[in-house]
């Protein structure tokens, strides 16, 4: 469990790829919050935010699932009160974030209007943070930043309620852009070949307890082989992130929590993992779309 008196553990990666045209970029990743009254309070959020700040990234990025699914104990909490907090988080090229599955299965709002809106919605909004959902946005700099909404929506790993739509939300990238994708599930990846150079995903936590734990929830249809870290097809990279609250149990054993951060350059490809230890190698390519 996470202390709170104790800052959490920064996985900190260097990525290089030729498909990023734009100076250096610092990336900080805060990935499956899942805020509730118990285990993740709200308090212990405004000090993630704190430690974020700190790191002084040029760029903050919520890949999804703001609110609590399926925890023992749980307590939710409002979307308007998470993004009250995360409000606070201050990078200078803006703060940017797409939707999880949880934030449409376990969105109250959601389920009584029949899923056509998230409560993330209007709060991020008033937050002043950039939801993507299935759009794009051009930072200062000149790149691109795609949010794809959740790809399962209130369904589940193998009969998913897809809500992503990547022709709509690449309409308006021009061809050649350096692109940064949030897609909270990390299987777009190796789902279709958009030649981004970076997407950011979470929704595995990293197993929770190490691959055992992508072995017993599936939260991937490629299995182990998109659960945690940095992955590599040529110079497209993906990261994908622990995360930082529980799914199920409030106990996370050999994959803590984290905050990701990523040094995003030009250049040939990375070979090398994040500085931090604990990287799974890359994976090969798909032969085949596994079945939904």
């Amino acid at each position: 469990m996470i202390a709170a008196r104790h800052s959490l553990h920064v996985a900190r990666y260097q990525v290089r790829s030729r498909l990023w045209s734009r100076p250096g970029l610092r990336i900080a990743i805060l990935s499956d919050l899942h805020v509730c009254g118990r285990w993740m309070p709200l308090n212990k959020l405004a000090q993630i935010v704190a430690q974020t700040n700190a790191l002084r990234p040029d760029m903050v990025a919520l890949p999804g699932d703001f609110l609590v699914g399926h925890l023992v104990g749980k307590k939710p909490v409002p979307a308007a009160d998470i993004a009250a907090v995360l409000a606070r988080l201050c990078a200078p090229l803006g703060v940017f974030a797409c939707l999880g599955n949880h934030d449409w299965a376990d969105c109250p709002e959601a389920r009584q209007n029949g899923f056509v809106s998230s409560s993330l919605e209007a709060a991020m909004a008033r937050a002043g943070i950039h939801l993507l959902i299935n759009k794009a946005a051009q930072l200062a700099n000149g790149a691109y930043v795609v949010g794809l909404d959740s790809a399962i929506g209130h369904g589940t790993t193998f009969r998913p309620k897809p809500r992503h739509d990547p022709a709509r939300a690449f309409d308006n990238v021009p061809d050649g852009a350096a692109v940064i994708l949030l897609a909270h599930e990390p299987d777009f990846f190796l789902d279709q070949e958009q030649p981004v150079a970076l997407q950011i995903s979470g929704h595995t936590h990293g197993g929770q307890i190490g691959d055992l734990g992508i072995w017993a929830t599936q939260p991937s249809r490629y299995g182990a082989q998109l659960g945690y870290g940095l992955k590599q097809s040529e110079e497209r990279n993906l990261i994908v992130s622990a995360g930082i609250g529980y799914g199920g149990l409030p106990i996370r054993a050999g994959r803590t929590s984290e905050i990701a951060l990523v040094e995003m350059m030009p250049g040939l490809a990375s070979q090398a993992g994040p500085a931090a230890a604990g990287t799974a190698p890359a994976p090969a390519p798909a032969q085949a779309r596994a079945r939904s």
